[in-house]
């Protein structure tokens, strides 16, 4: 697993961590065209250069690179998840994560924008987003549920008919569920509502849905197929709903 920390100014005057965004692509006449993900380049080129001439020369596929994020970082990773943008790119993942575009980008209120819907992909939503539910403001609507943009997302901007595109609604989940430890210093977790049930509980069901979905989809394990239908038909304490299509 890699990850990153960048500073950057995503906003005029606003210089702050990002996940990577490159807003230029958000606007409506330019989405979809490029990736969303202005990090995803340089480490690509760092991957390689690792794969070359470090102490993991030649021990990293990146012909498989499945991309995964939480929040905004989860959206960059499933917008820029197309064999078009990068083909190195396989499979995508995100937790916290929608698309629903912005009214200040120039869209109609609650606009929920396409995925490229290539590749395998797994959206994770928790019904305790208290972060999606109180940011409503930005699409100029009111979601009815926390998870509201994030089902929409998988039923609107995925076409389908594949079996690998998921959806899991987590019982009890916040919008930082995913993350420990937790830090204070995001700037939006006063957003967010209290998780009601384990945390450690909800961090374990995610990973290792995570870890089928990659299995199965990626490594293409017949147990791991296996195992996703049990989660699909039998379900688990804290998944509300699991979808596929």
């Amino acid at each position: 697993m890699v990850t990153f920390a960048w500073v950057a100014e995503n906003f005029p005057g606003t210089i702050s961590l990002t996940p990577g965004i490159d807003i230029a692509m958000l606007a409506p006449d330019t989405y979809g065209t490029a990736p969303t993900a202005s990090a995803l380049p340089a480490l690509l080129t760092e991957l390689e250069r690792i794969n070359s001439e470090s102490i993991l020369a030649g021990m990293l596929d990146l012909q498989k690179i499945i991309l995964g994020g939480h929040s905004a970082g989860g959206r960059v990773a499933i917008e820029s998840a197309s064999p078009n943008f990068f083909s190195q790119v396989v499979a995508a993942f995100g937790y916290g994560v929608h698309t629903a575009a912005g009214t200040m980008m120039g869209y109609e209120a609650a606009t929920i924008l396409p995925l490229p819907d290539l590749l395998p992909v797994l959206l994770i939503g928790g019904t305790r987003d208290g972060v999606i539910a109180n940011s409503s403001n930005l699409y100029d609507t009111i979601w009815q549920e926390a998870t509201t943009p994030v089902s929409r997302t998988f039923h609107e901007a995925i076409s389908g008919g594949r079996n690998d595109s998921y959806l899991m609604l987590v019982e009890g989940a916040n919008h930082f569920s995913f993350a420990y430890p937790f830090d204070s210093t995001t700037g939006t977790s006063f957003l967010d509502f209290p998780a009601t049930q384990p945390e450690d509980e909800i961090r374990s069901l995610m990973a290792e849905t995570i870890g089928l979905f990659i299995d199965a989809h990626v490594r293409q394990k017949s147990t791991a197929f296996d195992q996703l239908k049990e989660l699909l038909n039998n379900g688990h304490p804290l998944i509300k709903s699991l979808e596929r299509k």
